[in-house]
């Protein structure tokens, strides 16, 4: 790979989350990831010029004890995220009548992200670590503007949809996501 080259890394948090959770990869100790090091192993010797990392904010009432520990490590992971030179980029986070949570406005973010990047030319290659189809037409504007999209996924779960619209594909193994597990960075 050309070291000359300029790479924008777009991280789905929610979607990584769930990569690494899954009980095929398990792994646990999610606040001392080294997702800095991911980062520069998907560049493969080009230049980062940018890292994006997309999550929707955990808001817990004062009297939640559970929304307020997920809460505080949310706090813990984006101040390490940011110490590694990530930009974090909040969602929201919206609560179902039975307790659960989803997503609000992420993918959303993700792909005005990624469009305007290769508007403004700030790009050659866009690094996108997110399974979401939904993000498809936002692959499709950057490649009509000459950008490259490479999906980055998991080998257990791969999305069909994003191998067949990137212009190229990676699949990480429980092996190659472990690597950056429980790194002091």
């Amino acid at each position: 790979m050309a070291a000359d080259k300029r790479v924008a890394v777009y991280l789905d948090g929610s979607n990584f989350y769930h990569i690494l959770r899954d009980p095929r990869v398990n792994l646990h100790d999610l606040l001392q990831y080294d997702y800095k090091g991911l980062a520069d192993w998907l560049a493969r010797g080009r230049r980062i010029v940018s890292l994006r990392y997309y999550v929707g904010v955990v808001r817990a009432k004062p009297e939640d004890d559970k929304g307020q520990r997920m809460r505080s490590n949310q706090q813990r992971l984006f101040a390490r995220l940011k110490k590694q030179g990530w930009n974090v980029v909040l969602g929201h986070m919206m609560q179902y009548d039975n307790g659960g949570f989803h997503e609000k406005g992420v993918d959303v973010l993700i792909a005005l992200d990624i469009v305007e990047g290769a508007y403004q030319e700030v790009y050659d290659t866009a690094i996108l670590v997110s399974s979401d189809t939904d993000l498809l037409p936002a692959i499709a504007r950057a490649q009509e503007k000459g950008r490259s999209v490479e999906y980055v996924g998991s080998s257990y779960r791969p999305s069909f949809g994003m191998i067949k619209h990137a212009n190229e594909n990676r699949l990480l193994t429980k092996e190659e996501l472990a690597r950056f597990a429980s790194s002091t960075a």
